[in-house]
């Protein structure tokens, strides 16, 4: 299996990632580094790299350097942003990286760095139009979308760290600080005219450290029951909440607040300005938080060539057979039950009576029903619950991923009881308590019907009469082990569906 590194030198912190690249279009990250080596401090005073933040930064990269080489990795893919873009010694600055090193620097162009944000963004979110606001340290990139079409971008020449310092000694009084960052961003953004065009229905997506610490801190405020970035949405009057209560603080008093990292405490509030322009300059609904960016665009462009020119057209998909292929499952096995859990849905949609919303929820639920298996087949049910709970699926809401996982979590001969589902209620409506006993059921009896993972059965049709339904199987073999299984789920049926099950 081939490994690369990815290196992603912003202007306020330094991460290296391991990826393992999988055969057939697959990536997953098995190792990450990261430290806050604030290479931009101080280059407003003439536009230079500091030589202490740049000796730092080679330090950094040695350490990275030990770390990739210990995964023996096959490429090194190292970028440098909007600081290094900037700096008037990026040359010195490239060749003392190589030099002390061995470290081949990219120094991205502004379109460079905004494409791979947009490739990490647009095939890891199922989002037909977004405007994606990634604010770095020394940049904020500006990229708008309108059916997963890149239609323009722009790089601010600001970030968190330069508007931090721009604006330290411009008021003694940090709310009126606020104040002026929101102006000077509301003024930039007013310079972009195809700003002012956006299509009304279009998302607000957020990407980078910053805003991801936004989402921690909204999780913490509201104890939400699932730690997650990606696809983390945010209410405006929560981030009013958090903005209102980080931006009076000092740096002492703000690094106490839960959730707040310690290397952000005295730019997140500048970061918050950006945001807070942002929404007095435009009618955005809410806010969603993406997970993945720069690093995972160049993942994506690495694994999956295509990307480059034509983002995925599936991406839940895409996402599902990257844990496939991961935890080196029975692929068709987990398509076969999905395709006969489809079959039921249909069947019986006039008992279950369900959107089509939740068939994303029985995908999910019925192709993965089986990865807890990997760690452990006996109790298997409730890793795979585990599993897909924390599995940071592509495409999906997050809270149709807790009722997918809770509908996994019941396939099994006795269904798992042991998850406290009150954990995860806040997040429920009863709508999906009820969605969870049905698709449950279906996904039980979907396994047993390929019991062999031969695919003996192929199709599935259900009458449903009076206080009955009247399953019958079509096969291209024997399947008596099959339908055995199935009628073990004769009780749970009953139970869900008010319904006796036979099965012929």
């Amino acid at each position: 299996m081939e490994k690369i590194a990815i290196i992603d030198i912003g202007s306020n912190m330094a991460r290296i990632v391991i990826v393992n690249i999988i055969e057939g279009g697959y990536f997953n990250v098995i190792d990450e580094l990261k430290e806050p080596v604030r290479l931009a401090k101080d280059m407003e005073i003439d536009g230079f790299l500091r030589p202490v933040r740049v000796q730092q930064m080679v330090q950094t990269l040695k350490t990275f350097k030990n770390l990739y080489e210990s995964h023996k990795v096959s490429k090194v893919f190292a970028y440098g942003t909007a600081a290094v873009r900037r700096a008037k010694n990026q040359k010195s600055f490239v060749d003392e990286v190589l030099a002390s090193c061995g470290i081949k620097l990219t120094v991205l162009s502004q379109e460079e760095e905004a494409g791979l944000v947009y490739t990490g963004v647009i095939n890891s979110m199922d989002v037909p139009k977004g405007l994606i606001i990634d604010i770095g340290g020394g940049s904020v990139k500006v990229i708008y979308y309108n059916r997963r079409v890149l239609i323009a971008q722009e790089t601010l020449p600001f970030g968190a760290v330069t508007l931090t310092e721009k604006f330290a000694k411009a008021s003694p009084d940090p709310i009126e600080r606020s104040k002026m960052i929101e102006d000077y961003v509301k003024d930039n953004l007013n310079n972009l005219e195809w700003f002012k065009n956006i299509d009304p229905d279009t998302q607000l997506i957020c990407v980078g450290g910053s805003m991801r610490n936004a989402g921690k801190i909204s999780r913490r405020f509201k104890k939400y029951p699932l730690d997650m970035a990606h696809n983390y949405h945010i209410s405006w009057s929560e981030f009013a909440n958090i903005y209102n209560t980080i931006r009076p603080l000092d740096m002492d008093k703000a690094a106490r607040i839960k959730g707040l990292s310690s290397a952000r405490a005295d730019i997140l509030p500048a970061a918050m300005s950006c945001l807070k322009a942002i929404q007095e300059s435009s009618n955005f609904p809410e806010i969603i938080i993406s997970g993945a960016g720069l690093r995972e665009g160049a993942m994506f462009r690495y694994a999956v060539p295509s990307t480059i020119e034509k983002p995925i057209s599936d991406i839940l998909g895409h996402s599902i057979y990257t844990m496939l292929h991961v935890f080196n499952m029975n692929i068709p096995h987990s398509e076969h039950v999905f395709d006969l859990s489809l079959q039921l849905y249909r069947q019986l949609k006039v008992l279950h009576k369900l959107p089509r919303s939740y068939v994303k929820v029985l995908r999910v639920a019925a192709q993965l029903h089986d990865i807890g298996s990997s760690f452990k087949f006996y109790d298997h049910p409730k890793h795979s619950f585990y599993l897909i709970l924390n599995s940071n699926l592509y495409g999906i809401p997050q809270k149709d991923l807790v009722v997918a996982a809770l509908v996994a979590s019941r396939h099994g001969p006795v269904p798992y009881d042991g998850i406290e589902i009150q954990q995860y209620l806040s997040m429920l409506s009863e709508e999906d308590i009820e969605a969870i006993k049905k698709l449950g059921v279906i996904v039980r009896i979907a396994e047993c019907f390929d019991r062999s993972m031969g695919g003996v059965i192929t199709n599935i049709t259900c009458d449903i009469l009076g206080d009955s339904v009247i399953l019958k199987t079509e096969a291209i073999a024997d399947c008596t082990l099959e339908i055995k299984d199935a009628l073990n789920a004769v009780p749970e049926f009953r139970h869900a569906f008010k319904k006796n099950l036979e099965i012929l």
